[in-house]
């Protein structure tokens, strides 16, 4: 998993409450395990509108998405953060995320803010007008105004995005200390030792 530290571009200012898992992938893109490919058929139904805002040039290839209210709700499909990331989106803004979302987008390297409405509507306002900031270190989130918006994230999820750590990578973290553990269990209890 590539490290998060800062994600900085246009954002595509959506707004929607409820985008549902299906929304932003339907069921019937699931049957691959391949993630490239997937963020030319995210959001179709949205893309199938005339006039959305995911298929103006002006945020074309935006690293950011703003929502509304219970992003990502719905089933708990990974392929739905796959496809965004295949977008090129590496942040999403909402009022509020669905915990398995939030949990498939954490997992997979996508930051998720999540901020009072108020101050998602003025986001919302000013990605209309230029690009935003969002630096994951300091938990702040920056208008093109310089406006700060502070932002709260689990100290374990920030530490394993600051990093590159998914699950994998935690377990790699610790190898030195597996190994150790390993080493001590062998001479301790030599009848679960397998000869080589």
């Amino acid at each position: 998993m590539q490290p998060v530290d800062q994600v900085h571009g246009r954002a595509y200012p959506l707004g929607r409450d409820n985008i549902d898992t299906d929304i932003i992938l339907p069921g019937r893109f699931l049957k691959t395990i391949a993630r490239a490919g997937l963020g030319g058929v995210a959001f179709e139904v949205i893309k199938a509108e005339a006039g959305n805002i995911l298929d103006d040039p002006a945020y074309a290839g935006a690293p950011i998405l703003i929502a509304g209210e219970n992003f990502g709700c719905g089933s708990s499909r990974e392929h739905a953060v796959w496809a965004m990331m295949d977008m090129g989106i590496r942040a999403v803004v909402a009022r509020s995320f669905s915990d398995i979302f939030s949990g498939n987008a954490f997992k997979n390297g996508l930051l998720t803010v999540a901020l009072d409405p108020d101050a998602v509507d003025r986001v919302l306002a000013a990605a209309h007008t230029g690009a935003i900031d969002i630096r994951l270190g300091d938990q702040r989130l920056i208008l093109p105004d310089g406006t700060a918006h502070g932002f709260a994230i689990d100290p374990f999820r920030k530490h394993c995005l600051l990093n590159g750590l998914d699950e994998i990578g935690l377990s790699l973290d610790l190898e030195e200390d597996i190994a150790a553990f390993e080493r001590q269990m062998a001479e301790k209890r030599k009848w679960l030792s397998v000869p080589a």
